[in-house]
């Protein structure tokens, strides 16, 4: 019979328990760049779970409360679910963890839980088990995304916001790259199109997103941790390789 935990990750035990996404390069500028920034979100109210099949790892759920979360969502009193990931469907581990975030909404009083997803890509979770889970879909944004929503309460709905168009319009036409340290895979992704765009002899502007006051303002999607906007127009919200990249921008010069 299998054994399955539940591990709160804290300051205290991520040196030895890790964080899952670029584990096996633990040294690199990404990984020390998130552990970082956990370490850092854990006092803001960030909680990083991990499931724990016969002492190995088997699936995580990162969370947050919406006021420090980096998503482009805007509401009141609410968790917000930036990542979920399981080894193996078909046990029930993704319901597991989702249930966790739930029941924890419910300790604290919240009105609900938000997660964004997206149909097209992996960066984000899958909408299909929090559906299962009695999640609502709410609304839509440009590029596919998607804003669901668990309500525990009458509280007024989250949403997104409606100038995404515009948001695209504020950078000169330059190749600008909007990133934050939530995703350690970011840098791989700012590296590649920097490479990309040295090869088209293209000059790209890094910005940081700082604040999630920055972040609401400026990034071009819900996905919020990363984008790459040229000629206003968006590149990407997620990584690429080197050639992708290039091919990408070539369609707007």
């Amino acid at each position: 019979m299998n054994k399955i935990e539940l591990i709160e990750l804290t300051s205290e035990n991520i040196q030895a328990n890790g964080c899952y996404c670029l584990r096996s390069k633990q040294k690199s500028t990404g990984y020390q760049a998130k552990k970082a920034w956990l370490m850092d979100q854990f006092g803001q109210g960030l909680k990083y779970i991990q499931l724990m099949e016969n002492d190995k790892l088997a699936g995580f759920i990162e969370y947050t409360p919406i006021e420090h979360s980096s998503r482009v969502v805007y509401g009141e009193n609410y968790y917000i679910i930036h990542c979920l990931w399981v080894n193996i469907t078909g046990k029930g581990y993704a319901t597991q963890l989702i249930e966790k975030v739930i029941q924890d909404a419910k300790d604290h009083k919240k009105n609900g839980v938000i997660v964004v997803t997206n149909p097209t890509t992996s960066w984000t979770p899958s909408k299909e088990v929090f559906l299962k889970n009695d999640f609502t879909e709410l609304e839509y944004a440009p590029y596919g995304f998607e804003l669901l929503v668990y309500k525990i309460n009458e509280a007024a709905n989250p949403y997104f916001p409606n100038d995404w168009e515009e948001r695209l319009t504020r950078h000169n036409n330059q190749l600008t790259i909007l990133r934050t340290a939530q995703c350690p895979y970011i840098d791989i992704a700012i590296d590649n199109v920097i490479e990309a765009a040295s090869k088209l002899q293209i000059k790209a502007e890094i910005h940081h997103l700082q604040t999630r006051e920055d972040l609401l303002k400026l990034s071009p999607t819900p996905y919020g941790v990363y984008g790459v906007i040229f000629k206003n127009q968006l590149v990407a919200y997620h990584r690429l390789t080197v050639h992708s990249a290039m091919k990408r921008i070539k369609e707007f010069i």
